[in-house]
């Protein structure tokens, strides 16, 4: 397999118009727990068209792999001659790790009937519906703003009224934006883990945003709180990358959610954004499943800022049915059983 130049890649990332944080370098030194190949496709002049980076991980007590591509591969998604060749070369690093499937959850719309059809025809199976959405290794359904072309004033206006009134209420009511450094990150913890505990969903350890914040330089990732007298009371975790930016992390505490910071916050990010002269703000995921919404307070959140509900495409491919069959059944109820024990 080619040895990747990093510089190079990460410069056909950011100019791709399906460049994604999820396929960058600093991702794979995020998840630096699973191994990282990078397969890239190359034009007649030698630079590269397509590419595809992998995260590979060695499944305990078993003499094999997964091989799993966040929102990869990044190409001309209607460029069939260069997906079956980063396919082929899948199938290479499949042998070599003895993997027993390969999942990918490409950047593509779910409704994109060609490419299921190309996919297929290279031995994926497309996902039907989903089951439980805690099986999701990036979110199925998102929210994703269309930012193209627009001025920061008709992006406002095309918000919710409700919406447009809570940004105005936090600013006139005295809350104001603060960035964050790495010292503020336990701030950021303790602020997640009331948001955790208040909606019941599970929150990383504070060691996991420390990697998060140092594997990205300042360009690609901003630490935001809103402060009210002084103290911090809503946060975010932005990451920008290509030509979008993405809500990663955010929570809020009990106490002032009445003076509605994540409205402000959510604000302020999108105009930087739109300063950037970015395409597309994307809320990330919804708990959904085939269109119900377990949290309809986060759903209504979301779309109140006119952003558009998109479903993705999710996609694997079975080397050792056997394997993968036993995973399916146990693997996912094995990890959610340590998730409960460690919400515990």
């Amino acid at each position: 397999m080619e040895k990747i130049n990093k510089k190079e890649y990460k410069e056909f990332l950011e100019k791709h118009e399906r460049a994604h944080y999820a396929q960058s370098p600093e991702w794979a030194e995020v998840k630096n727990e699973w191994k990282n190949e990078v397969i890239v496709i190359r034009n007649e002049k030698n630079e590269i068209k397509a590419a595809i980076s992998l995260l590979i991980r060695k499944i305990p007590y078993i003499n094999s792999s997964i091989i799993y591509a966040p929102r990869g591969p990044v190409c001309d998604i209607n460029d069939e001659k260069s997906f079956k060749e980063i396919i082929k070369k899948v199938d290479e690093l499949a042998k070599k790790y003895k993997a027993f499937m390969f999942k990918m959850d490409p950047d593509v719309l779910a409704s994109n009937e060609q490419f299921k059809r190309m996919a297929q025809k290279y031995g994926l199976k497309i996902e039907g519906k989903i089951k439980e959405v805690t099986n999701q290794l990036q979110p199925r359904f998102v929210f994703r703003l269309d930012l193209k072309n627009k001025t920061e004033e008709e992006i406002f206006n095309s918000f919710h009224s409700k919406t447009r009134y809570n940004i105005r209420l936090a600013s006139k009511k005295g809350v104001t934006i603060r960035e964050g450094t790495r010292a503020d990150l336990q701030e950021f913890q303790d602020i997640l883990e009331t948001t955790g505990e208040r909606d019941g969903f599970y929150i990383r350890k504070k060691e996991y945003f420390e990697k998060i914040y140092d594997s990205f330089d300042k360009e690609h990732l901003k630490l935001v709180f809103a402060d009210y007298e002084g103290k911090p009371i809503a946060c975010v975790l932005n990451i920008f990358y290509g030509n979008k930016e993405w809500y990663l992390y955010g929570g809020s505490l009990n106490e002032h959610r009445n003076l509605m910071p994540t409205y402000l916050l959510q604000w302020e990010m999108i105009k930087e954004a739109i300063e950037r002269k970015m395409d597309c703000y994307d809320f990330r995921g919804v708990c959904a499943t085939d269109s119900e919404h377990y949290n309809e307070g986060l759903y209504r959140f979301k779309k109140g800022f006119n952003a558009d509900f998109v479903e993705f495409i999710d996609m694997h491919k079975v080397y050792k049915p056997i394997i993968y069959f036993l995973f399916e059944k146990c693997g996912y109820k094995i990890r959610d059983f340590k998730l409960k024990l460690s919400k515990k």
